[in-house]
């Protein structure tokens, strides 16, 4: 019997293990895309506690200790964080099979060096040992990524966005490179018009223009697009229920512009067509700087509006929707491809029954001008455990050519979320030892071993150019 969490942990095999230890572990990370806040690297904080690093703003955990019967005081309320831990380590023995299981013991491992099993009678003991650490030079937010041999992180940001951390970070030359990513989803978020109203209020004072028609709001976004350039930004992100890619004219946007500018509530229909003609404007200005474009399609938010109303967004209350994907982004991709503005891009799906979808949907318009250059991204949210990745890997190798694409994120906002690098690793490692194994692929383990570390690593240094 294998001990949990060994060195081995989810390698079946001798090849397996040969493959990780030898070739994938050793390569840095490439974060194209996190929610990772830029001030807490910009100011170099250290955590309080483990409560603090672990806890705060991690709803994957909050949903767990929820669904196990713990009160809100001890997830978002006014317990106090020795109290949040002791409810959340009291949680982790019924996450069993959950990659919550993995993904906790790992982070205590790679981080402290602690592999105790976390339950309530060890709490105490893990908690006190790193909090210990967690207050130690090395232990500060830049020094977690050093620690998992970090070499590139993209955040998230709004145009609004003064990326004043971005520039510190910068300035005082961190060999961890941060760069901003351009996320304008709610520049076109128009179902709420009070909401969009002061959105582009606040956008007007930001590019210091007045804002007045739809050509003087797009001149104001490009603007801020602009700035995003010169800040280093070479990639963009959107976070979308699914591409719109409705008809329209020009005409008709200054028209519905102006409705919303006048507070009046527009139709569905016309929401449709804002949002296909803002897609549009921001892909094209995408491939006008060489960035890379990335599409996060298919969650359902903010579904229980009573607990939404008492914590706000952001809190746990998102799942997996099942919008209809295809016909539309096909439409979208095909009218950039047509007026050849289509710039490198990453699509990524939240339910599982899109899978081969997107798989077969980045063939279309992978031109040959580029090695990957349409991609179908890694799986994220609810699909970055296991089975959802070993999902992706093989109906991406199926489909298209797995050694052409460019790897794993976190799509965290915590600084100890890295190991999920090494879980994506590992699964990835045993899939091809195995195959390797049983003779479906042959024993070259040259050829391999560049494969994975292509997936692992080169093939997002080469995609992106951060480096």
């Amino acid at each position: 019997m294998k001990h949990f969490l060994d060195k081995d942990f989810l390698l079946a095999t001798e090849t397996s293990k040969l493959l990780y230890h030898d070739y994938a572990k050793k390569m840095p990370v490439i974060d194209y895309h996190c929610h990772l806040p830029p001030q807490e690297i910009a100011e170099n904080i250290n955590f309080n506690n483990l409560t603090h690093a672990w806890l705060y703003g991690d709803h994957y955990k909050w949903r767990a200790m929820r669904t196990n019967g713990v009160n809100e005081k001890f997830i978002t309320g006014n317990g106090s964080d020795r109290e949040k831990f002791e409810q959340w380590a009291a949680t982790v023995p019924y996450t069993l099979r959950n990659p919550l299981y993995h993904w906790t013991h790992l982070e205590l491992q790679r981080y402290f060096n602690i592999d105790t099993i976390l339950n309530r009678h060890s709490a105490k003991k893990v908690y006190d040992e790193a909090n210990a650490l967690l207050a130690s030079k090395e232990f500060s937010t830049r020094g977690l990524l050093k620690k998992m041999n970090v070499q590139i992180v993209c955040t998230t940001d709004d145009p609004v966005d003064d990326l004043r951390f971005h520039k510190q970070v910068s300035d005082e030359g961190f060999s961890v490179k941060i760069f901003p990513a351009f996320r304008p989803d709610k520049a076109m978020a128009v179902a709420n018009v009070n909401a969009f109203n002061a959105y582009v209020n606040k956008l007007a004072t930001v590019a210091d223009t007045e804002i007045s028609d739809i050509r003087t709001y797009l001149d104001a976004l490009k603007k801020r697009h602009d700035f995003f350039a010169a800040m280093g930004c070479r990639v963009s992100d959107h976070g979308l229920e699914k591409v719109q890619a409705d008809e329209f004219t020009m005409m008709d946007i200054k028209t519905i512009f102006l409705e919303l500018r006048a507070g009046r509530q527009i139709s569905e229909e016309d929401q449709r067509k804002f949002q296909s003609a803002m897609l549009l404007f921001f892909a094209e200005w995408d491939w006008e700087k060489g960035w890379v474009q990335q599409y996060h399609l298919g969650a359902l938010r903010n579904n229980n509006k009573r607990l939404l109303a008492q914590l706000g967004p952001d809190t746990g209350w998102d799942s997996i929707g099942d919008f209809p994907q295809a016909e539309a982004l096909a439409r979208f991709l095909t009218r950039l491809d047509e007026n050849n503005k289509l710039a490198k891009t990453i699509i990524y799906n939240l339910n599982p029954a899109d899978n081969e979808v997107m798989a077969t949907m980045i063939g279309n318009y992978n031109d040959g001008s580029v090695a990957g250059k349409i991609q179908w991204g890694s799986g994220w949210w609810f699909l970055d455990q296991k089975d959802g990745m070993t999902k992706q890997i093989n109906a991406l190798s199926n489909m298209s050519l797995l050694s052409r694409f460019v790897g794993m994120i976190t799509d965290s906002r915590s600084f100890l979320s890295y190991p999920r690098h090494e879980y994506f690793r590992r699964i990835l490692c045993n899939i091809f030892g195995e195959e390797i194994e049983s003779g479906e692929l042959p024993n070259d383990m040259a050829w391999t071993g560049k494969i994975i570390q292509d997936i692992c690593f080169n093939n997002a240094k080469e995609y992106f150019h951060f480096l």
